[in-house]
C-alpha cells in the first residue's frame, strides 16, 4: 500500500471515531452516526485508500448494521425512526441504477457492432481532424443533448461515442484523458440549460411556483443557456490546458458500413427508439429510467446481448452510484445534512455574500449528495430567507433558486457526485485525482460566474 493510501487510511478511520467520541450539540445519535460514515467515506474516495466502488459497498454495509431497523443500536430512546435495511441494500434497484444499467447494455452492444464508429463518424464529421477540435465538438454535441435529456442518458450514450476515439489514441496521450472527462462534464453543464435538463432545476422552479412565482422555461433558458455556453467553453479551455494534446492531427479512420446482421439490425433500432424516448420524455411521460429498461429487454431476449457480454458490464461503477445514493439517504433521513445546513447564521451576511455562501455550500454538499438532495434541501431555506425579509422578496428568491440550482450542477469532484461522473470512471481511462484537479478548477469558476451574473445580468431580467 502507497504513502497517499495509508494516510488516506488513517483520516478515514480518524474521520470514523471523531464523532463517535465528540458530542455536536443539536444533532442526534443517528446523526452522529452518519457523520462518522460520512467523514469515512469522504476520506476513502478522495484518497482511493480501498477501491472507490468497495468505499461504497462499505457506506451501505455501516449503514446497515449502524442506522437501520435491524442494525445493532437501539433508537428506541433517540429521536429517529430508523429505516428497514432494505432500504439502504434498494439503492442497487434505484431508478437511475437502472438508467444506468440500459446505458451501459447500449454502449457495449454498440461497441459489439461497430455501431460507436458509426456514430463517431457522423458527429464529428464538422470538427476536423485536430484534438482540440474534436473534444470540442463532442463536448457541445453532449451539452447540447444534456440540456433536453437525462444527463446520464446523455452520458451513457456518448461514452460509445468516444470509445473508438481513445482506442485510436496513443496510451501515453494525456488528451485521453481529457477525451473521458469532456462528456461528463459537458453534460453537468449542459443540463443547467433548461428546466428539464437536471432534476435540481426542476426542484427550484417547483419550490418557487408553491410561492406564486412562475418561471417559464423560455425564462429559465434566459437566465441560465448563457452560462451554460460559457461555462462549456471554460471547461474546454481547463481540459486543454491540463491534459493537453500529444499530437496535432488524430486520424481516426472510422470508415466502413453499417453491420446488416439481424442483431445488428434489431440493435439500431432498439438504440434509435430508446433515444428517441429519452430526448420526448416531456411529451410522453415516460421515465427515462423506464425507457433504459427496454434495451436490457430487447437486446436480451433477442440474442444480441448474451451472458459473455452481461458478464463485461462494468458492475462495480454500479456499486459506486448505490453507495452514494445510499449515503445521501443516511444524511436526509437521520438530520445530518438539514444540521449541516442550520448550522450556518445565514442572517448575519450581506446579500452578496448570502450568495457566495449559497453557492459553496451547494457546490460542496453535491459533491457527497445527489444534487436533487441539495437543492431539496437548501431551496427551502432560501425561501424561507427571502419570506423572512433577510433577502429582497420575489427577486431575491429567484436570485437565491438559480444560485442553488446552478451551483449544484457544477459539483464535478468525485465519481460519486454526479451520475455522469460516474460512468466516465468505467471507461478506466480516469483516476479519481483527475476528477478532483480539473472539477474543481471548473467548479469554482462556474461560482464566480453566477455571482459575476447575479450582479451585472438577472438584476435585469428577473
Amino acid at each position: 500500500m502507497s504513502k497517499m493510501k495509508w494516510t488516506g487510511l488513517l483520516l478515514g478511520l480518524i474521520g470514523f471515531i471523531f464523532p463517535l467520541v465528540v458530542s455536536f450539540p443539536g444533532l442526534s445519535l443517528a446523526g452522529h452516526m452518519a457523520m462518522s460514515i460520512f467523514l469515512m467515506a469522504a476520506v476513502f474516495w478522495m484518497f482511493e485508500t480501498i477501491p472507490i466502488y468497495s468505499t461504497s459497498i462499505l457506506v451501505i454495509f455501516f449503514q446497515v448494521i449502524l442506522l437501520s431497523a435491524e442494525g445493532f443500536i437501539d433508537y428506541s430512546s433517540a429521536q429517529y425512526e430508523p429505516l428497514p435495511y432494505t432500504q439502504f441494500i434498494a439503492t442497487l434497484a434505484d431508478p437511475i441504477i437502472i438508467l444506468f444499467l440500459g446505458g451501459f447494455v447500449l454502449a457495449d452492444a454498440s461497441v459489439k457492432y461497430d455501431f460507436d464508429k458509426s456514430m463517431t463518424r457522423l458527429l464529428l464529421q464538422p470538427f476536423g481532424s485536430q484534438p482540440k477540435f474534436i473534444i470540442l465538438g463532442l463536448m457541445l454535441v453532449t451539452g447540447v443533448l444534456s440540456a433536453f435529456m437525462s444527463n446520464t442518458a446523455t452520458t451513457a450514450m456518448m461514452i460509445t461515442v468516444i470509445i473508438p476515439i481513445i482506442a485510436r489514441m496513443e496510451p501515453g496521450d494525456p488528451a485521453r484523458i481529457a477525451v473521458a472527462l469532456c462528456i461528463p462534464f459537458a453534460a453537468n453543464i449542459g443540463g443547467i440549460a433548461t428546466p428539464i435538463g437536471t432534476p435540481p432545476n426542476a426542484v427550484v422552479i417547483a419550490a418557487l411556483n408553491q410561492q406564486g412565482v412562475d418561471v417559464a422555461f423560455s425564462s429559465w433558458m434566459l437566465y441560465a443557456t448563457p452560462i451554460a455556453i460559457i461555462m462549456l467553453i471554460v471547461a474546454w479551455f481547463v481540459l486543454l490546458k491540463l491534459h493537453p494534446p500529444a499530437v496535432d492531427n488524430l486520424t481516426l479512420n472510422l470508415d466502413g458500413k453499417l453491420k446488416k446482421s439481424k442483431n445488428a439490425i434489431i440493435l439500431y433500432i432498439t438504440f434509435g427508439l430508446t433515444v428517441l424516448l429519452w430526448v420526448t420524455e416531456g411529451v410522453h411521460g415516460i421515465r427515462s429510467s423506464i425507457v433504459a429498461l427496454m434495451p436490457v429487454a430487447v437486446l436480451t431476449l433477442s440474442s444480441a446481448f448474451d451472458k459473455q457480454d452481461i458478464r463485461k458490464l462494468p458492475w462495480e461503477v454500479l456499486w459506486l452510484i448505490a453507495g452514494g445514493i445510499a449515503l445521501g439517504i443516511s444524511m436526509k433521513e437521520t438530520g445530518l445534512a438539514e444540521w449541516m445546513v442550520s448550522s450556518i447564521s445565514w442572517d448575519q451576511f450581506g446579500y452578496l455574500m448570502l450568495l457566495a455562501l449559497f453557492g459553496i455550500v451547494a457546490l460542496v454538499m453535491s459533491n457527497f449528495l445527489s444534487n436533487t438532495v441539495t437543492a431539496s434541501l437548501l431551496i427551502p431555506l432560501a425561501i424561507s430567507l427571502a419570506t423572512s425579509g433577510i433577502v429582497d422578496g420575489v427577486a431575491g428568491m429567484m436570485m437565491l433558486g438559480l444560485v442553488v440550482a446552478l451551483s449544484a450542477s457544477f459539483a464535478m469532484v468525485l465519481p460519486i457526485s454526479t451520475p455522469p461522473n460516474a460512468i466516465a470512471i468505467s471507461t478506466g481511462m480516469l483516476q479519481t485525482k483527475h476528477m478532483i484537479i480539473s472539477g474543481s478548477i471548473i467548479g469554482v469558476i462556474g461560482i464566480l460566474l453566477i455571482l459575476l451574473f447575479s450582479i451585472i445580468y438577472w438584476p435585469f431580467i428577473v
